[in-house]
């Protein structure tokens, strides 16, 4: 790669660290590859045939050769390569070797995870193989804890060593998810940092406090939910006020550089730094903590958030909006005329709310996206194709395996249940404010429940309408009886024990394993659970044949929007969902003060059956429609704003 190669075909099979070749082999294939001498390819096939021999069983003795080093080197290659089998007796007698435990510590381990610190640097290492190390690393330092307890205690005050850095690290109120921020973690603690995880749903009174007692050096703030974004600036906002000026990192799914500069960065003195994921973090934090690289960091930073501001004000959004009663005029029409498919819309297979308990695992399996789990790693491509991925195929396959293997345990030792909620009801639009109203019964009229949803203002080119959700439900005014379904799913009753299990033997990779694995598996029985739906329990698709890569691609009929994504942004609208399914009862999902999902291996949402609904994003609006949904939902205007804060198209603070 370093020589300019463009494309490789590669074993993903030879999961083998590059440095770890043997060196003569590695000059003899780097010498075809790259051309560099004119008798390579004999040279290459002179050392094949003299290998021919080698077994299985020769194969296996060499793979064991590493164990006739001397300790130092066989702790580097245990940590290099993820082996933990012999990591406690190799810790003991470099113990035993040493004049102190801390020694132990401060020598070979550090020695060891520089070295996977640099092969992480350099590309040379994935974040799979980074974690794996930690777990190897965590198990050596755990043997030792006992020692230097004991050492501490016989002389107070003598045995401490300076670590590269503290790091206070916390998902911020109201947000519960926290593998990208575990993995950050890791990550900075296999390069010498202390971090301090103060867990999830971390109101900014404690981040204040423990920063404050015990001295940090730099701050990280995570959130997946829209909502975490509002948190993260009121946190910097008390920070400011607290009089803090140490570095705030800015991270996690729904977060952006942009984000960062605009409404975080400005609420705060001190350097504030989006980064984009782990393989960032480490860099980052050593720029800030080394003093001839952080003024000239911090000013490029800041230099570059102010441009990003500048160019943001030039924008004007709002002169792109259509006025709220445009954009309603220009709305999707549905044709429900007689014989039309909008005419006579089907009817579930029972209204209100059902259980759906203890969902067998092995069916969501078969229905699993693998592609999100491989990027929650950190490596970028699409499944399969990324298992004979030139770069990261290698790593890919040994996660995957992995991965395989501890889902099995997963289902054989069911470790993970899976319940649901799932529910229907007669609805219809409102003629004028883009409303949806549920009753309980086709003879009733009497609503039970209102949704609000939010329609598209910018200015679309031709005869492109401004969608709302409301427009794919038959209005009042046609007399026609609709339906709306709605779902909540969670995959991951059971997560929290298996994570303690794993965390009580230093396993920080099967922990973050078996989070990410709850998560890929709620979204399948989502996708599980819709495909029931469209055949059998509203039936619209009885005949319906789709493979998994179909629903992977959303070649379906019908749509399953969720509160706080795209088409219906306020995760307020939870709410209403859940008292509909009676969520927390039937299917033992609750709600944060910030609407996200516990346990967080949950998905919930809307079902829209018509065949012209479709996904969309409500993007920006105006003030007009904000107004106008704050009158609808009961809030008042700066409630609503917050909840809406990313979908502004005018700043609530100064208006403009």
């Amino acid at each position: 790669i370093a020589g300019g190669m463009d494309m490789g075909i590669v074993n993903p099979g030879q999961l083998a660290v590059y440095d770890d070749i043997e060196p003569e082999l590695r000059e003899l294939v780097e010498d075809v590859v790259l051309n560099r001498r004119p008798d390579a390819t004999e040279r290459l096939l002179e050392i094949a045939q003299r290998t021919a021999g080698s077994g299985p069983s020769q194969g296996a003795t060499a793979d064991l050769a590493w164990r006739n080093r001397p300790v130092g080197e066989r702790l580097t290659h245990a940590l290099v390569e993820g082996i933990d089998a012999y990591i406690v007796d190799d810790t003991e007698e470099a113990r035993q070797a040493a004049s102190r435990p801390i020694e132990v510590i401060e020598g070979p381990l550090m020695a060891g995870m520089n070295v996977v610190g640099d092969l992480f640097g350099s590309g040379r290492m994935f974040l799979p193989q980074v974690v794996k190390s930690a777990r190897v690393m965590k198990k050596a330092v755990a043997h030792l804890i006992p020692f230097l307890e004991a050492e501490r205690a016989a002389s107070p005050g003598g045995n401490g060593r300076r670590s590269a850095g503290k790091v206070l690290m916390a998902t911020v109120k109201g947000d519960v998810h926290d593998i990208g921020k575990n993995i950050v973690g890791v990550v900075l603690g296999c390069n010498d940092y202390e971090v301090i995880d103060l867990g999830v749903m971390v109101p900014w009174s404690r981040i204040v406090d423990v920063a404050r007692s015990e001295d940090v050096d730099i701050i990280g703030l995570s959130g997946l939910i829209t909502p975490s974004l509002e948190e993260m600036a009121i946190t910097a906002g008390e920070l400011e006020r607290e009089g803090f000026r140490i570095p705030l990192l800015i991270g996690g799914a729904t977060t952006s550089r942009a984000h960062t500069a605009v409404r975080i960065e400005p609420h705060y003195s001190g350097p504030t730094v989006h980064v984009v994921d782990a393989s960032r973090a480490v860099g980052v934090a050593g720029q800030l903590m080394n003093a001839a690289t952080r003024d000239s960091f911090v000013a490029n930073t800041r230099e570059a958030y102010a441009a990003i501001r500048r160019e943001r004000e030039g924008r004007h959004e709002v002169d792109r909006l259509l006025s709220l009663a445009d954009a309603r005029a220009n709305r999707l029409v549905i044709d429900r005329s007689p014989g039309s498919v909008g005419a006579a819309p089907p009817r579930p297979s029972f209204l209100g709310a059902r259980t759906l308990d203890d969902v067998a695992l092995p069916d969501l399996v078969e229905r699993i996206d693998w592609t999100p789990f491989f990027t929650t790693w950190e490596l970028a491509g699409r499944y399969p194709a990324i298992l004979s991925d030139a770069n990261v195929g290698p790593a890919a396959t040994e996660l995957f395996d992995d991965a395989k293997r501890l889902l099995r345990r997963i289902v054989d030792e069911r470790l993970l249940r899976a319940r649901a909620a799932v529910g229907f009801w007669p609805a219809a639009a409102t003629d004028d404010d883009d409303t949806l109203v549920f009753v309980t019964d086709e003879g009733s009229n009497e609503p039970i429940a209102r949704v609000t949803t939010l329609r598209q203002q910018m200015a679309k080119s031709g005869d492109r309408p401004n969608l709302a959700l409301s427009d794919f439900v038959a209005p009042l005014a046609s007399g026609i009886r609709d339906h709306i379904g709605a779902f909540a799913v969670t995959a991951g009753i059971g997560t929290d024990a298996a994570v303690r299990s794993f965390e009580a033997a230093h396993d920080d990779y099967g922990a973050i394993m078996v989070k990410a694995l709850a998560d890929r598996l709620a979204e399948a029985f989502a996708e599980w659970l819709h495909e029931r739906v469209r055949r059998e329990l509203w039936g619209y698709a009885p005949d319906e044949v789709l493979t998994n890569e179909d629903l992977i691609a959303e070649r379906y009929q019908g749509i399953r929007p969720a509160p706080g994504y795209p088409a219906c942004p306020d995760h307020t609208q939870k709410r209403t969902l859940f008292e509909l399914l009676e969520a927390e009862e039937r299917a033992g999902i609750t709600l944060t003060e910030s609407f996200a999902m516990l346990p967080t291996a949950s998905v919930s949402g809307w079902y829209f059956w018509h065949p012209d609904a479709h996904y969309f994003g409500v993007g920006r609006i105006g003030r007009d429609q904000v107004e106008d949904y704050a009158r609808r939902t009961g809030m008042d205007l700066p409630a609503a704003e917050r909840w809406l804060a990313p979908n502004l198209a005018y700043d609530r603070l100064s208006g403009s």
